[in-house]
């Protein structure tokens, strides 16, 4: 019985992970974990996970490591280019009508969704009255979103993106290229908040008038995925934009009733007035 055994270890590991480093895993999809935890046992030469949980719980320094295998970070700049075109054309005339805006990234990962908004909303004229609130789980993603340094072959896919999301300068003008990577200007960050902030433990974070957080739900059950719509529900203003990723929907989820659909297609949604 060896998937049985594997599955018993497995579920002891995550509830070890929260015991000692307070990272909660145990809500998120089995089978998700489960593929993803098999590669970080392959990565430390483990034959089984109470392996893996013993060298984990004594030597804290694995932790980052293992953390990058748990946390997925595929990520592009202006990723599906047609979600960013909706919020420029039909999204940005309402953010207009706010003296000031907050504008959350959960789940930020390595800075490429931050990167695309604030570029955005600088060629919409908006950057200058938001400020960005970018959160993750794990903190090397953090460091590398701060950073802003990209390999340089992501560039050309980066580039065409933000070109069919209907962007309105060259995307040379953000970055500097050398030695084989990408920096983004250091001006893109200085409206921008980094912080740890996880959606399965923590509490509201900000009273957001759009949140965006893609493809990180669906690693998530049913229970946890509607604990973080109900903290985005929470967290965002009365008429706030909330926007998912391809393959998540508020529809079926207990805070449904709370939202509107805005763009159906690019799962944007709107806050009801009276929720």
């Amino acid at each position: 019985m060896p998937n049985k055994t594997d599955d018993i270890e497995l579920k002891l590991m995550l509830e070890a992970l929260y015991q000692k480093y307070h990272y909660d895993f145990r809500g998120y999809s089995l089978a998700s974990v489960k593929r993803r935890m098999g590669q970080a046992r392959e990565h430390f030469g483990c034959k089984s996970y109470s392996q893996l949980q013993d060298r984990i719980l004594h030597d804290a320094s694995l932790l980052p490591k293992l953390l990058s295998y748990l946390t997925v970070q595929v990520s592009e700049l202006f990723r599906d280019p047609h979600y960013f075109k909706i919020i420029r054309e039909k999204l940005v005339p309402h953010l207009r009508t706010y003296p000031s805006l907050k504008v959350w990234i959960a789940g930020c990962s390595t800075g490429e969704e931050l990167y695309s908004f604030v570029i955005l909303f600088r060629e919409e004229g908006l950057e200058d009255r938001t400020l960005f609130y970018a959160t993750d789980i794990n903190p090397e993603a953090l460091n590398k979103a701060e950073a802003g340094v990209y390999e340089v072959d992501r560039i050309q896919l980066f580039t065409e993106n933000h070109r069919r999301s209907g962007g309105k300068s060259s995307l040379s003008d953000y970055y500097t290229a050398a030695y084989g990577a990408a920096s983004f200007d250091k001006s893109l960050r200085k409206r921008v908040v980094f912080s740890d902030h996880s959606l399965v433990s923590d509490a509201v974070f900000t009273e957001a008038h759009l949140i965006s957080c893609r493809n990180v739900l669906i690693y998530f059950d049913r229970e946890l995925q509607d604990r973080a719509l109900g903290l985005f529900k929470d967290s965002l203003i009365r008429k706030g934009f909330l926007g998912l990723g391809a393959k998540e929907s508020i529809r079926f989820s207990n805070q449904a009733d709370y939202f509107i659909d805005f763009s159906r297609e690019e799962r944007l949604y709107q806050k009801r007035g009276d929720a």
